[in-house]
């Protein structure tokens, strides 16, 4: 059959972009669909807007702490339209030079909702597109659980475009996304809580970084209620009011829940492609992102994996190589992954956690770990601290996990990353020399075992 391309991809994402436009550098045909956003979640309500929030977050300390350091300076006022409106015209920047890269590599871009119809044709706003081999990379979508009151709560999606800015915030959740607007809004003035139904926020992330940042983020303000769900909101007069489980109440201006995100897959008409979907409406997918439908692929958010920009940017990578070259196919390697939360201080973290580690080498392990006040505020007297954790199995000396809480960690685990992938052993970073004085020098230096398990 003859068909109107070599590959169709749902969703322009960082997944479905990088995926399209190597799929083209090789030759193929590509067409992509897109109908909200051009750059996915990321770009446009995810880690790019998100971050420069953060920025914007810290700068009440930097004025605060610019005191100890001789300069006579004060925050006069926050004005919550011009960092908002801002990240605005920096995303349609973005989206305009995504929109470019696809039209340089000749895919063709079809702005509107796709629909499967068959296995291999798809309908965008009534006009029909066939094509040999289809790719979903339509990521994730938040989701708001099911209570009396829901309508009155707004998500990440929405908060980066709020009108005006709160005075009072709960945020309900307790993953990377709810501790990271927590910070966000109590670095720019919001009396800020947040309400979490589990005993410690930032679950799958290793014990002693998540009480560390326990303690760290309540030093800045942010106000925790752990162990505690929401059972209604209701509003008047503008105002917000949350019972909790405890029978407490809550005001708020503003209720951002961050409860989790679920694959995108609604819509899509993948039932008349015949693939297969989990309990949510994530993707089934092999080793190589094939459903099972077998010219059929996914990758990114929408298979409920590693929901991590950089991960769906690298299968999009596999994907090309996989489909349109002859050689050898390709799949990444999820096992040392590094990942930030850009909560205030940051986390940085690579490998596996302490209990990950137990589980595998139980009674093989040696810890070690560093809490230190960075040498920024040894002037300011800022109560803020870092931590660092290194977790090494003592009978080959190799390094397991790194995780490091503290200014810039995101950067600094980068670079500890390329070490994990080159399966470096403990030896070897007590020979690096240290760079001082950085924060970043106590991961070589770190030559006492705090306990062995």
């Amino acid at each position: 059959m003859d068909y109107d391309y070599d590959l169709y991809v749902l969703g322009a994402g960082s997944g479905g972009v990088r995926a399209s436009r190597m799929s083209a550098a090789k030759g193929a045909r590509v067409a992509v669909a897109e109908s909200t956003y051009l750059g996915g979640t990321c770009v446009n309500v995810g880690c790019v807007p998100k971050k420069l929030f953060v920025y914007g977050s810290h700068f009440h300390e930097e004025f605060e702490d610019a005191a100890a350091y001789g300069w006579t300076t004060r925050a006069e006022k926050f004005d919550w339209p011009t960092l908002r409106d801002n990240k605005t015209a920096e995303i349609e920047r973005l989206n305009g030079i995504y929109r470019t890269m696809l039209t340089n590599a000749g895919v063709d871009l079809h702005e509107g909702h796709a629909v499967m119809t068959d296995a291999h044709t798809v309908s965008v706003d009534g006009q029909s597109y066939t094509a040999e081999k289809i790719l979903i990379a339509t990521g994730g979508w938040p989701v708001v659980p099911d209570l009396p009151g829901k309508e009155h709560a707004i998500t990440s999606n929405e908060a980066f475009y709020i009108d005006t800015f709160p005075e009072k915030v709960v945020v309900v959740g307790g993953g990377y996304i709810a501790v990271e607007f927590a910070g966000i809004f109590a670095g720019l003035g919001a009396d800020t809580t947040l309400v979490y139904r589990g005993p410690l926020f930032l679950r799958g992330f290793d014990d002693s970084v998540r009480e560390f940042v326990k303690e760290e983020i309540s030093k800045k303000g942010v106000k925790l209620r752990f162990d505690t769900n929401v059972t209604s909101i209701t509003e008047a007069n503008g105002r917000k009011e949350l019972k909790l489980t405890d029978g407490s109440v809550l005001p708020a201006d503003t209720v951002l829940y961050a409860t989790g995100r679920s694959p995108n897959t609604g819509g899509l008409g993948l039932e008349n492609a015949g693939v297969s979907l989990s309990d949510n409406g994530a993707v089934f997918i092999d080793e190589y992102y094939q459903t099972n439908v077998s010219h059929i692929y996914a990758i990114g958010d929408v298979t409920d994996k590693i929901q991590l920009t950089p991960v769906a940017i690298e299968e999009g990578m596999c994907i090309a190589n996989n489909l349109f070259t002859s050689n050898p196919k390709k799949k990444l390697d999820y096992s040392n992954v590094a990942t930030a939360v850009f909560c205030q201080p940051n986390i940085g973290t690579v490998g596996l956690t302490e209990a990950q580690s137990l589980a595998l080498h139980e009674g093989d392990l040696d810890i070690y770990d560093s809490s230190f006040k960075p040498m920024k505020h040894t002037m300011t007297g800022r109560d803020e601290r870092t931590m660092m954790k290194m977790i090494v199995q003592r009978s080959t000396d190799r390094v397991l996990g790194i995780h490091m809480v503290g200014p810039d960690a995101g950067e600094i685990i980068q670079g500890m990353s390329v070490a994990m992938v080159a399966g470096a052993t403990k030896a070897q970073f007590d020979a690096t020399v240290g760079i001082h004085p950085t924060a970043a020098e106590e991961l070589v230096t770190l030559r006492d075992v705090a306990r062995s398990a």
